[in-house]
């Protein structure tokens, strides 16, 4: 990078001479006239080259970790992408081969019928060929009417991931760019005290942007208001319960309620505006794309995943598939499903074919109960109700931190926002809090039952509305935090 691309502002021929406090922005002079000159606390940078000194050797290294980390994000994502396509293709194969079963079936069950037929006459064989045709037809019918409607809607999902993971790989890519620029910069700056902080505060600036893109932010979140919002409706014949909350990008919200066995849609107000009944108890709910989203099933004989997808306030039920084992949380990334089952966690893909199993705990009972994932993918937090643990594994299931959360009673829910911001709360302790993203350590306590929360079981946040979300058992009432 030339010296020119970090020393001047986007005035031309400005220099930078200025650091605004109030908003931790490099200035020239123009731009505090333009821009700068209601606030409180401006310094030129010449005053601030001996109090503050620069470690450039440090930031080098810090550049290079985060250089790194941008990296293996981009491949990663790259990587999603190709298996996101050949989920699509698969699913394309065994919807075909079902096809092709069926009328193989369908042709060994009429010739049957044939040979055991004692007439031989030519009009019983023409009667078997026309059955036979009709039997063909009627399966291709059947195929182009559900089968392909079904992986159109699978191909939109796969192309809305898609889009999703480019833009973040964009992002990757640009931010790669400039960390590399700045990291050349500081190899060769000299000794020059005010290009050294120059470059110091803008690297911060830049690595401070890639650590939020890798879920790394570590920015507490402070609890500004408090507010409860009734989601019982008409239909509902005894108190809710909320298991599950997922927020869609327009700012409206899905909660599941497990004892009305519904999903009720919420607008920004926080007001019930649609529902979607449930064949049996719905457990929890994930985004899959901005307008999809998977709600896990789970009963005695019941354990199933059911996409629905929001149309015009309505909610429309779509493809579903069945597990073999429980499935008492689901949550996504980019294509992968993962799903709890009380002691382990499973990794699907869309199609619902299990890819593997990532971690497992028999122990006690109810060791793998809820799973969240980090933006990037690379971590996996689960908390179980037997222990008032949070475990950090690797995206292989690789245990990497065992976290003890004293204050937390019968932990049962788990949040990861957009930023990293790891949300857990316990329904024995009416409490929620705010965990560090390595998963070791408690930043902030946000609630407890002294601010009303009563039995929490499941958290969310709103990037829209700048909320945390709290679901709670045997209780018409969800519980709203604005936060900053």
């Amino acid at each position: 990078m030339a010296t020119s691309a970090i020393s001047r502002h986007s005035h031309k021929n400005e220099k930078l001479t200025i650091l605004c406090n109030s908003h931790s922005e490099l200035c020239c002079s123009r731009s505090v006239e333009l821009n700068h000159s209601q606030c409180s606390k401006v310094t030129p940078i010449n005053e601030l080259t001996d109090m503050q000194p620069t470690d450039l050797q440090g930031l080098s290294v810090e550049l290079e970790t985060v250089l790194g980390e941008i990296k293996s994000l981009q491949i990663s994502q790259e990587l999603s992408v190709q298996a996101l396509l050949r989920t699509y293709k698969e699913h394309g194969a065994v919807m075909i081969e079902q096809m092709r079963g069926n009328l193989n079936v369908n042709i060994d069950d009429k010739e049957e019928c044939g040979n055991s037929y004692v007439s031989t006459s030519g009009g019983h064989e023409q009667y078997l060929k026309e059955e036979m045709c009709r039997s063909v037809l009627f399966i291709l019918n059947k195929f182009d009417n559900i089968t392909v409607k079904e992986l159109n809607k699978m191909r939109d999902e796969v192309i809305s991931i898609k889009g999703s993971i480019t833009s973040s790989i964009i992002k990757c890519t640009s931010l790669h760019n400039d960390l590399s620029h700045f990291h050349e910069f500081v190899q060769k700056i000299g000794d020059n005290k005010e290009l050294c902080l120059i470059a110091s505060i803008k690297c911060k600036h830049i690595i401070q942007q890639a650590l939020t893109l890798l879920g790394k932010s570590g920015e507490v979140f402070n609890v500004q208001s408090i507010t409860k919002h009734n989601v019982r409706i008409p239909s509902d014949k005894d108190v809710c319960y909320i298991r599950g909350i997922c927020v869609l990008p327009d700012g409206q919200v899905l909660v599941v309620d497990w004892n009305n066995q519904n999903v009720k849609l919420l607008n920004q107000q926080y007001q019930v505006v649609s529902h979607w009944d449930v064949n049996a108890g719905p457990v929890d709910i994930c985004l899959i794309t901005p307008s999809e989203v998977a709600v896990a099933v789970n009963t005695s004989n019941i354990h199933e995943v059911q996409f629905i997808t929001g149309n015009q306030g309505k909610l429309v039920s779509g493809r579903k598939f069945q597990f073999q084992h429980e499935c008492r949380c689901i949550t996504h990334h980019q294509g992968d499903l993962f799903v709890t089952s009380r002691q382990e966690l499973y990794k699907y893909s869309l199609n619902g074919k299990l890819i593997c199993r990532l971690y497992q705990d028999r122990s006690a009972n109810y060791t793998v109960e809820k799973c969240a994932v980090s933006p990037t993918g690379d971590r996996l937090y689960i908390i179980s109700d037997s222990k008032p643990k949070l475990l950090t594994l690797a995206r292989d299931g690789t245990l990497l931190a065992t976290y003890s959360v004293p204050a937390l009673l019968r932990p049962l829910g788990l949040h990861v926002t957009p930023a990293g911001q790891v949300l857990v709360c316990g329904w024995g302790s009416n409490t929620v809090l705010q965990v560090g993203w390595e998963g070791e350590s408690k930043l902030a306590t946000l609630a407890t039952h002294e601010d009303g929360v009563r039995l929490p079981w499941s958290v969310c946040y709103s990037s829209t509305t700048s909320s945390i979300i709290v679901g709670q058992k045997w209780d018409d009432t969800i519980l709203v935090f604005r936060v900053e």
